[in-house]
């Protein structure tokens, strides 16, 4: 098999949809990696019902790549040991990130398949000097050694605006299989999946919302538009978002709610869109955008230490941390949606719990 194909098991997975959380990275006081807390929150993922795990992501931290902190790899192994322990019957995705110039990349992108990841998610932050042609060409090569997750990343956290027509070159390489959409932006999101619906690959791609500001309506919603004559239609099968790195296992049922809907006509959608609302009020404490998205890794965090996965707030990037004010608000979404928190179930994780915090040397 070559490195670039997809097993026919998670290629059809990735189709039907799947809840994927991007994972967060474990660091005790002295920022360094604690790897019982993380293989915890590994298993807490898995417990709750997840399709796939991301790493090495955004949510993980960019800097986990730096080379006085030298962690991507070591994520990446400690993680696909965790799932490779689980024992799973079905398939389960393993998503990658990916980043920087092409060499660093396909490096990346190597490590990944080298540990068993099925897709790379590949960010082309460090892209925005090249043309849009060259960025497709970089993502061709990249898809030469592992299958892509193509990412369209915010603007307010680093991303950039691609056109249409880059969208529709980016649905014809032969090794995307899928296409997060983390634009938080309508119009940038159309293009997207306009792009891949007059892509003769359409039917080869999987669309995935990264649009924590949208979840439960991306999932619902029939995205209808007229090629060539006749009416296409593409879905959200799932979502790949740092939102349901936390609060994961009521994440997993609000898919389950959201699947029946759609298969039982419609039934209950009213509940659901208000439930949508709920859902971005609880993004906007975490995420933080009123501060820029400032506090969004740190309001992950803090979800987390209050739940007892983590043991504070720390990130890599000493500049990062909760914004002023932005306790209080995770306080109040908490206190206000008490059926979206999952903190009894998450407990069980938690040392002397059914999950607890296993002990690991390495």
């Amino acid at each position: 098999m070559k490195n670039n194909l997809l097993k026919t098991d998670i290629q059809s997975f990735l189709q039907k949809g799947t809840v994927i959380p991007a994972h967060p990275l474990a660091l005790n006081a002295d920022l360094k990696f604690d790897e019982n807390r993380h293989r915890a929150l590994t298993r807490y993922y898995i417990a709750s019902g997840v399709g796939g795990i991301a790493i090495g992501v955004h949510t993980t931290q960019f800097e986990i790549r730096d080379p006085d902190v030298n962690l991507y790899e070591t994520v990446l192994r400690v993680t696909a040991d965790e799932i490779g322990e689980a024992d799973m019957p079905g398939a389960f995705i393993k998503v990658a990130g990916v980043c920087g110039l092409t060499t660093q990349a396909v490096n990346e992108a190597t490590l990944a398949r080298k540990y068993g990841y099925d897709l790379g998610l590949v960010s082309m932050a460090a892209l925005n000097h090249l043309s849009e042609e060259q960025v497709i060409e970089h993502i061709r090569i990249v898809s030469e050694t592992i299958p892509v997750f193509g990412f369209y990343l915010q603007t307010a956290i680093g991303g950039r605006k691609f056109s249409f027509d880059f969208w529709k070159q980016f649905a014809e390489i032969p090794y995307v299989m899928a296409i997060k959409i983390a634009s938080f932006n309508r119009y940038q999101t159309l293009d997207v999946v306009r792009a891949v619906c007059s892509s003769g690959r359409r039917n080869e791609i999987a669309l995935y919302t990264g649009n924590d500001d949208n979840i439960v309506a991306d999932l619902l919603t029939p995205y209808r538009f007229m090629v060539d004559g006749n009416w296409i239609e593409k879905r959200f099968v799932g979502g790949l978002l740092g939102h349901w790195a936390v609060w994961t296992s009521k994440a997993v049922g609000l898919f389950g709610q959201i699947r029946e809907c759609l298969q039982n006509d419609y039934q209950g959608i009213e509940e659901l869109l208000a439930k949508n609302i709920e859902v971005t009020d609880m993004n906007a404490a975490i995420f933080d955008p009123g501060h820029g998205f400032h506090g969004c890794i740190a309001g992950i965090h803090e979800v987390l230490r209050r739940q007892g996965f983590l043991e504070g707030t720390w990130c890599l990037n000493p500049t990062e941390g909760l914004s002023a004010g932005q306790a209080e608000e995770i306080d109040r979404v908490v206190a206000a949606y008490p059926d979206l928190v999952d903190d009894k179930f998450a407990s069980s994780f938690m040392p002397g719990g059914a999950g607890g915090i296993r002990h690991f040397t390495s």
